[in-house]
């Protein structure tokens, strides 16, 4: 096919923009024209991913009825015949299972280097290394000769380490990366000896890999072979390719890849055909672009070439510029410009590298029922398999607390082999009754009971054996975690009918299924680690799955990596997050070399995949119509546009008035789109102007609906917030306990009282300040299971002990009661007042003093006068003989007793005009709030107006202001007359 060719080396490309599967294909069939039609299926193809071999394939089957030629992924040479035959690969997990365990060697002698969660993402890195080094053709002896002595101390040791951990790799068979490069090296020497005599062609590829860069030189100067560049600048003067060559421009352009081939055959680039005469969508695009991306150091030539460069509006037509202020509106005028596209039939690809941002866009697409077809699919580690794989890996290393326990008991995996409802009832059941108790631990004997509670013990018992006991913080071979942990999440998975559920089914189940088998096979390589490394194992493990779960998808609506641009076959393409540390993201640090010694040792450096990233940037934007999309803002700050993005802008903005006219109405057509996602925002999350505000709510239930009883308490909240008390005692509505009970004020509190009840009970010791602190130690240690809470209220206890007990051993008399509860039932009107004091004592004259502590600062008298009626309400229920325990008492004095920061007691002495004085405004309160026409207002008079009510949310606070006035609305039937 190239027999008539006099050239050295057989180079062709397409421009950037065209359908390179269609152009190649057309092509090819234009060059095997005059031959027998048994000639396409005598030629081999060697493509660059699978997606670019499936679209050629396409390509030659919509030509018409023939032979296919041979498609082949250049990365599996031994299909060749003659290729070297080589022994297996090393398993790339076994690799870094033993790369894992001479880091945590280097770990364990040199902490300071790094976490030790961070021992795998290490061994992923050092891994890539080695494999880079084969895929180089880098000997060891290159790091060994490194010269270290102008760098740091980090870097030596790093050094010196790698050099031992290499010739660790060194004894062990080649990675399935040192393979290829010699199964390539084998097929190159045959070739030379003996050339093949059908056609070999590798097209698609930009040689960026020291493997493939090796096959594309041997195959271009085959006599039968040919190589076709994708996205070759055919605009580039022979002067700028001329400042590419003398090394004035980095590897971060992105022709670098290409001239490096042509100096590698000795080509010019001038002598690059076109392998079909298919014309470029928008040449006069692409004219724009290879000026905008000049090496840096000739931008100067902008000045000289912009002004003489043709066709800027024709070039510029195409294009938009969407400049969004925040990643969700970046993403909502992009979905709403795929849903314009598939409604009008048109072929959409959104290209980006930022996968949250395409999560972003697939989500607001889901308003219109439109799947994307997504080519990465997502981590098995976000699936629902690997998601309860990395749950019970979790309990494998934590003590199990009621949140791990509820959230591994809600998955979907969980349970799953059958009667899945009455599971999710238990579980339910079990939530409620974990909020309701506080349990922040919930054991055996826990379940044990809620299983009495709710009337399923097999349930509860299931829990009880499958669950593991307290985690052993002992190092254990990482083949025992694995079994261990494959156990407990089938066991959990198929529930007590056994089996394994939904665990495996489907895609990712079948994945998961696939990753955790290989691990198990190659966990002897693993060493011995501890719960909590295999836990940072296991995440890291599955994070380096992917799995794509079969959809229905939208068949013109797709979402691409940057790779794909070269496959290209989609009329409109959006290229997305055009901002600076995303495309092109910013380089991925190695922890093990830095850029000096990489150069040195002749490894790749970080601008390669810029270069790359470069190069995908300048095909995808050379189609006939290409949105160009980036966030102004992300939730932490300016963002910095592409640099290719601002080469183009800054470009545009500097040329004379076509050229600023062309970037003013690319950045008009994103604003429309921006303006339509601003609407379409607008209509779900904006009140109506003419929407009345909510009013501040005063409800008034009917009367036999009020409450007939509260405890005192409640009557503080009845004054400050009457909203609380309706919502509480007549709606019925109860804050529940956070899942995730915390050591918070209120425990602190409860255990305070627990401590002091104690103490006052027992009998005085010699020591009592010794005495308190045992007891408090113990009452800790019973009621308070977090070890950093438990030792800091120790000594915040130690701090108040002294106040405590000289208040205490100066009080005269004796301790009359404590924690007991009474009751006062009033006749005018019909209420009953219930009270459970702290402490009572009796005074040697018969006088009963009423105490009661406070964890944080008692009230002063202004307050107790007004709001904090609790003591006096208490008292005036004592001088009633509403506690059984007393009698009819005379009271003589109440105290607030504060043990906070500053410990002190607020007394207040007692006098029969208080009391009757406290009754009539206690009888005041309950009558109005008994009244038909009384409301009950929503924080009424809160201390501060930033405190927060358990109600504000049913209150509508917020569509209301403090300075509104409470609006009476009646709730309910009316009573009955």
């Amino acid at each position: 096919m190239f027999q008539d060719d006099p050239r050295p080396a057989h180079l062709f490309a397409l421009p950037s923009g065209v359908d390179f599967p269609q152009a190649l294909a057309a092509g090819l069939n234009q060059r095997l024209a005059p031959l027998p039609p048994e000639a396409r299926a005598r030629v081999t193809l060697l493509v660059n991913s699978a997606r670019m071999r499936t679209r050629v394939r396409d390509a030659f089957v919509a030509q018409g009825p023939g032979l296919l030629p041979r498609i082949r992924l250049i990365t599996a040479p031994l299909l060749f015949e003659g290729a070297s035959l080589l022994p297996p690969p090393m398993p790339p997990l076994r690799r870094r299972l033993e790369l894992a365990q001479l880091i945590d060697k280097l770990l364990r002698s040199a902490p300071d280097l790094a976490p030790r969660s961070a021992i795998y993402d290490l061994a992923d890195s050092l891994a890539r290394l080695f494999a880079e080094m084969q895929a180089e053709g880098v000997p060891a002896q290159a790091l060994r000769d490194l010269d270290v002595s102008r760098h740091s101390g980090h870097w030596a040791r790093s050094l010196s380490f790698i050099t031992l951990a290499e010739q660790v790799v060194q004894s062990d068979a080649p990675d399935a990366e040192g393979r290829i490069r010699a199964q390539a090296e084998a097929l190159i020497a045959r070739w030379q000896a003996h050339p093949p005599a059908d056609p070999v062609i590798i097209a698609g590829s930009t040689g960026s890999r020291g493997t493939t860069a090796l096959l594309m030189q041997a195959v271009a100067q085959l006599p039968q072979g040919a190589v076709v560049l994708p996205g070759f600048d055919f605009d580039m003067s022979a002067a700028t390719w001329a400042e590419l060559s003398s090394g004035a421009a980095p590897e971060d352009h992105p022709q670098y890849r290409f001239l490096a081939l042509c100096d590698a055959l000795n080509l010019p680039p001038a002598q690059v055909r076109a392998w079909h005469d298919t014309p470029a969508p928008a040449p006069a695009r692409n004219r724009l672009v290879s000026l905008a991306l000049r090496p840096a150091p000739v931008t100067d030539q902008w000045m000289q070439d912009g002004p003489q460069l043709q066709g800027i509006a024709e070039g510029c037509a195409g294009m938009t510029l969407i400049e969004a202020p925040s990643p969700r509106m970046e993403a909502q005028a992009i979905a709403l410009r795929l849903r314009h596209a598939a409604q009008a039939g048109q072929r959409a690809a959104l290209i980006t590298p930022d996968r949250d941002l395409t999560r972003q866009v697939s989500a607001a697409l889901d308003y219109w029922r439109i799947t994307p077809d997504d080519s990465a699919g997502r981590p098995l580690a976000m699936s629902a398999p690997g998601r309860f794989l990395r749950h019970v890996a979790a309990l494998m290393r934590n003590k199990l607390d009621g949140q791990a326990l509820l959230t591994l008991l809600k998955h979907p995996l969980t349970h799953s082999a059958g009667e899945r409802g009455a599971h999710l009832l238990h579980t339910r059941d079990l939530e409620l009754r974990i909020r309701r108790k506080n349990v922040a631990f919930p054991d055996a004997d826990f379940l044990r009971g809620f299983g009495a509670y709710a009337k399923c013990p097999d349930w509860a018992e299931w829990l009880i054996t499958t669950l593991p006991p307290m985690p052993d913080p002992a190092a254990k071979p990482l083949s025992d975690h694995v079994t261990a942990h494959l156990a407990l999440a089938e066991a959990l998975a198929g529930g007590p009918q056994g089996g394994t559920g939904e665990l495996w089914r489907a895609a990712a189940g079948e994945q998961a299924h696939r990753a955790m088998h290989d691990l198990a096979r190659e966990a002897s390589h693993g060493g011995a680690l501890n719960p909590a490394d295999y836990d940072a194992f296991i995440t890291s493990y599955l994070q380096g799955f992917e799995v794509r779960e079969p959809v229905t998808a939208h068949p013109g609506i797709m979402i691409w990596g940057t790779l794909e641009a070269r496959v290209q076959g989609a009329d409109l393409v959006i290229l997305a997050g055009l901002n600076e540390g995303v495309w092109p993201k910013a380089p991925d640090p190695d922890p093990w070399l830095n850029r000096r010694m990489r150069a040195d040792a002749g490894l790749l450096l970080p601008e390669r995949q810029i270069g790359l990233a470069a190069h995908d940037f300048q095909q995808a934007i050379a189609v006939r119509e290409v949105i160009l999309s980036r966030a102004v803002r992300n939730s932490e700050a300016q963002t910095v546009p592409s640099r290719w993005l601002n080469r183009l802008t800054n470009l545009l903005d500097g040329l004379p008035d076509e050229g600023k006219a062309a970037l003013k109405g690319m950045r008009a057509r994103g604003q429309a789109w921006l303006d339509m996602a601003q609407a379409f925002d607008t209509d779900f999350r904006t009140i109506p102007p003419d929407m009345r505000r909510a009013p501040r709510p005063a409800p008034a239930p009917p009367v036999s609906a009020r409450p007939r009883q509260l405890p005192v308490t409640a009557i503080n909240r009845l004054i400050r917030d009457p909203y609380e008390t309706y919502a509480k005692y007549v709606l019925g509505l109860r804050k529940l306990n956070p899942l995730h009970p915390s050591p918070d004020a209120l425990l602190r509190g409860t255990v305070l009282h627990k401590v002091l009840e104690d103490f006052t009970r027992a009998e005085l010791e010699s020591d009592p300040f010794a005495q308190l602190m045992r007891m408090a130690e113990q009452v800790l240690a019973r009621e308070v299971p977090w070890p950093a809470a438990r030792l800091f209220w120790q000594a915040r206890m130690t701090r108040a002990a002294d106040a405590f007990l000289q208040f205490h051993l100066a009080q005269p008399g004796r301790v009359l009661m404590l924690e007991e509860g009474g009751a006062l039932a009033l006749n005018d009107p019909a209420f009953t007042l219930t009270a459970k004091p702290d402490r009572i004592d009796e005074w040697p004259d018969g006088r009963i003093h009423i105490i009661d502590y406070k964890t944080g600062q008692a009230p002063t008298k202004k307050m107790q006068e007004h709001f904090d009626k609790q003591l006096l309400l208490q008292a005036m229920m004592a001088d009633a003989g509403a506690f059984q325990a007393l009698g009819l008492r005379e009271v003589a004095q109440i105290t607030y007793l504060g043990l906070g920061s500053s410990p002190k007691p607020e007394m207040t002495e007692i006098t029969p005009q208080m009391i009757e004085q406290t009754r009539a405004q206690f009888e005041k309160l309950i009558r109005a709030y008994l009244s038909p026409d009384k409301g009950f207002p929503a924080r009424r008079m809160l201390l501060h107006e930033r405190d927060v009510s358990d109600y504000d949310h049913l209150s509508r606070f917020g569509e209301w202001v403090m300075q509104d006035a409470p609006v009476v609305v009646p709730v309910g039937d009316k009573d009955a007359v």
